[in-house]
């Protein structure tokens, strides 16, 4: 599992071991990260469930400013913190141990960017988007993508809130949600947070 592009190109990145993580595969993280590769630069991102924190690193290689890794499990955390030393990212970052829902329900902060790959038997990701929406942690014409099986039909949620798309890739699936900058207002802004 290597950093596709950016900063860090090529620095090879632990993988835990076992089953209970499992990590994004190249080509969906190439896919996620051609929708995105417009919008990472200066932004703040949330990789939650970060499992080996390789999304998160992804977007810190290809210029988000800052990025927040939130995971329950203690060898993900130390992994995280070794991939991010290894990248040379760990500036620009902050490592959570803790749950990801108490996380979401307790942060003060927003985000541009978040992403979310939990493992797909946990059933978490609908209550992570409810979280989200629920406590508006998202940045105006922020994005949200959520990995799933293909197929699997996510939730919508409530404005300020939508599904901007979802693309297929073998089995797996993104769904892009975004969150409008001013409620009810058009935004004719170039790049795919005002298109969103």
């Amino acid at each position: 599992m290597r950093v596709i592009t950016g900063s860090a190109r090529g620095r090879r990145l632990k993988e835990l071991e076992g089953q209970d993580t499992r990590p994004t595969t190249d080509r969906v993280k190439e896919g996620m990260f051609s929708i995105l590769q417009f919008d990472l630069e200066g932004r703040r991102v949330l990789d939650l469930f970060a499992g080996t924190g390789q999304l998160g690193i992804e977007a810190l290689s290809r210029g988000a400013a800052f990025a927040v890794f939130v995971d329950h499990r203690s060898d993900a955390v130390k992994l995280i913190r070794e991939n991010l030393k290894v990248t040379d990212l760990a500036d620009r970052a902050k490592v959570v141990s803790g749950d990801s829902m108490e996380y979401l329900s307790g942060v003060r902060e927003k985000f541009d960017i978040i992403l979310l790959d939990p493992p797909y038997e946990a059933e978490l990701l609908e209550p992570a988007l409810a979280h989200i929406a629920r406590f508006d942690i998202l940045s105006p014409h922020g994005i949200i993508v959520a990995e799933s099986p293909a197929g699997r039909a996510l939730p919508a949620l409530a404005p300020p809130y939508g599904i901007y798309r979802t693309y297929r890739y073998g089995k797996i699936g993104l769904t892009v949600y975004h969150r409008d900058g001013n409620e009810g207002e058009s935004n004719d802004n170039g790049d795919l947070f005002g298109q969103l």
